[in-house]
């Protein structure tokens, strides 16, 4: 068994410090400021990585969420009106809505995901 002489201070004993409300707002300013950054960076990696791609990709990730977005708004939208705008036609529309939404999302991974893993910058 060792034992403790009582001038010595453990901090297993005391309760945790508390940070002041400086010291708690610069550490969330810290933690904001690495999470925007790490956004930033991979941001910037996406953009670079679409330099290289070709004209006609470009036109397609275009074109691909046009056409997605005037089925989604537009033709989509006919169910419920034609249903007569009751509560079971909005449910069925939302329901198509969230699985064209995932399908189109699948097929935009599929056919425009960029691959910035080869991408890196120097750390200062």
């Amino acid at each position: 068994m060792t034992s403790k002489s009582p001038d010595s201070t453990d901090e297993e004993d005391g309760p945790p410090r508390m940070l002041s409300r400086s010291e708690e707002s610069e550490a969330s300013f810290w933690r904001l400021k690495r999470s925007s950054d790490e956004w930033r960076e991979n941001r910037v990696k996406r953009v670079l990585a679409q330099e290289e791609e070709s004209l006609f990709t470009t036109l397609g990730r275009m074109s691909f969420l046009t056409i997605c977005i005037l089925f989604d708004g537009v033709f989509l939208l006919q169910i419920p009106v034609t249903l007569g705008k009751s509560f079971e036609a909005w449910v069925v529309y939302f329901m198509l809505l969230y699985g064209l939404i995932r399908i189109q999302h699948k097929l935009y991974q599929r056919w425009f995901s960029l691959d910035i893993s080869q991408i890196h910058f120097e750390n200062p």
